[in-house]
């Protein structure tokens, strides 16, 4: 069973200016160990797609099943146990929280899913090391730098041992060599859990270490 599949999304803005259609029945699916790049230009719904995948958003038409369930059309509270369960979500900027150490910051989402602390400060040590960041554990975000900042992220998109992986320009606030660095780091991971990973990204040399590339064209999910 594919642990994401998106079939006939669709999503519509709604303004002042009229209806403004940005996806028109995307099909996706994503495998089990596949990390998949998607490229678009800017404005052609990546981070929508990206947001409907990952029940931040809900699609106005079609279905999107996580591990064979809609989770599409479930209420926000169901949405919400989904997303914390089974998908990690990495963004462009961390969105880490400032007054909460490293640590911390990768051990609060597992407390809030039902982990003990302890339980929790082991995995989040062992997510932080593996990102070369155990001398790291207790600096407060404002005092890493931009690339300690983004790999902390991934460690707590990863804390609760998600299926799916979700991950919008992680390394677009990244100069080159960091952001290269933090990508292998990632793939690396992402491989060696087996999870089904969704990547946008503007970088075809990043894209190119993927498994298979996709964009956005018309709304709809094409081969890149």
């Amino acid at each position: 069973m594919s642990p994401l599949i998106l079939r006939n999304v669709q999503r519509t803005y709604r303004g002042e200016a009229g209806d403004l259609p940005i996806l028109r029945g995307a099909n996706l699916a994503l495998e089990a160990g596949e990390i998949v790049a998607i490229m678009a230009p800017s404005g052609a719904g990546k981070s929508t797609l990206l947001h409907v995948a990952g029940l931040l958003d809900r699609p106005d038409g079609g279905s999107v099943l996580v591990n064979g369930q809609d989770a599409g059309s479930l209420p926000d509270a169901g949405r919400t146990a989904v997303r914390r369960d089974t998908i990690g979500f990495v963004y462009q900027f961390h969105h880490l929280l400032g007054e909460f150490t490293a640590l911390e910051n990768v051990v609060i989402p597992q407390m809030i899913a039902g982990r003990s602390r302890r339980d929790a400060v082991a995995h989040a040590m062992s997510l932080l090391d593996a990102f070369g960041l155990a001398s790291r554990v207790d600096h407060l975000p404002g005092k890493l730098s931009g690339g300690e900042q983004q790999r902390v992220a991934i460690a707590r998109a990863l804390a609760n041992g998600p299926k799916v992986l979700l991950a919008d320009e992680p390394t677009g606030n990244l100069d080159v060599a960091t952001a290269g660095t933090v990508f292998e780091e990632l793939l690396s991971i992402v491989r060696g859990h087996g999870l089904a990973a969704l990547i946008a990204t503007h970088n075809p040399d990043l894209a190119r270490r993927m498994d298979r590339i996709v964009t956005l064209r018309d709304g709809l999910v094409v081969a890149g």
